[in-house]
């Protein structure tokens, strides 16, 4: 089978295509065919090694997994001996933080991070409703939230954002979300109940407050988002911060009894994907999609996705 393969943490260009064996299934997993992944943030931190938190997991001199791939949709075509939930045949779609090896033409998975595909989707959607959709989750689950509370999603175009926007709104929050001018009226369409273009409004200079600021692509913070916070407002952010100021800004804001910061360390990826297959299967989420590569073209699809600018997800079709 062809697999996307690197060797070192670095650039995409590192990443280069091998011929290897399918993989073998044991007793507890599938052989999923895969037709589509992301290229996501989680993809790119892990491939460039650029986080030593994450390092610590993925390998501290090299990837441990020498295949990127975090999430995936597609066909079983093999089961282990011990395997009953599934069927050769059946649609499938999963995603893990640490990373599965999914960018290849073949995956053997465990049984128990495989999950069927809601109807209706085709594989790019369906492979589309995981990565952001687990993080925003982790944002919203971090704090107490109540139908009517006002919150301000900085960064909405993004994965994360776009999920977060759908998912307030679900549970009835009053949402006002942030982009620039040429994504205003795609993001009218997640239905917040208001758009601000940064490019034109400061939202930290308005006279609004918020009960929540959540920053779904890390480039505001705590400081800067003060002003519009109520009195117990919470800031929630994607990222560590200026000197993982997140971190500890998380740990010891809550004492002062004021406005504090949460920071959202994930976790629970079935509940996610649990939750959005409920949610899709409702009609109350669809993802957001940028653009397709195909797999050969994966080395552009990684420098598309690092340059920061992306709509939504960023699709490798594998086959």
């Amino acid at each position: 089978m062809k697999a996307a393969y690197y060797q070192e943490y670095g650039p995409p260009e590192l990443i280069e295509f091998v011929q290897i064996d399918r993989p073998k299934v044991e007793d507890n997993q599938v052989l999923i065919k895969i037709k589509a992944t992301t290229v996501n943030r989680t993809d790119c931190g892990i491939r460039s090694g650029a986080y030593l938190i994450m390092k610590m997991i993925t390998g501290l001199k090299a990837p441990r997994k020498k295949i990127p791939g975090t999430d995936f949709s597609g066909v079983i075509e093999e089961l282990g001996s011990s395997v009953s939930k599934f069927k050769v045949g059946d649609k499938v779609f999963g995603f893990h933080d640490e990373g599965i090896e999914s960018q290849a033409e073949y995956l053997a998975l465990d049984a128990d991070q495989t999950h069927h595909m809601p109807h209706g989707l085709s594989f790019e959607e369906a492979t589309a409703c995981l990565e952001g959709a687990h993080y925003a989750l982790n944002f919203i689950r971090k704090v107490d939230l109540k139908a009517g509370q006002k919150v301000l999603v900085y960064g909405s175009t993004g994965a994360i954002g776009s999920a977060v926007v759908q998912l307030l709104k679900y549970e009835g929050l009053h949402v006002t979300a942030v982009c620039d001018t040429d994504n205003v009226e795609k993001i009218k369409g997640l239905n917040p109940d208001r758009v601000i273009d940064y490019k034109v409004t400061d939202y930290w200079k308005e006279d609004i407050i918020y009960d929540y600021v959540f920053d779904a692509v890390g480039k505001s913070s705590f400081s800067q988002s003060k002003p519009v916070l109520s009195k117990k407002g919470v800031y929630i952010s994607s990222e560590l911060g200026k000197n993982w100021e997140n971190i500890y800004l998380s740990i010891f804001t809550p004492f002062l009894g004021g406005k504090r910061v949460k920071f959202p360390f994930p976790k629970n990826i079935t509940k996610t994907v649990e939750h959005m297959s409920k949610l899709i299967n409702q009609g109350k989420f669809r993802p957001l999609i940028d653009r397709s590569f195909p797999f050969e073209e994966i080395v552009e699809a990684y420098s598309y996705v690092e340059k920061g600018f992306k709509t939504g997800n960023v699709i490798l079709k594998i086959q």
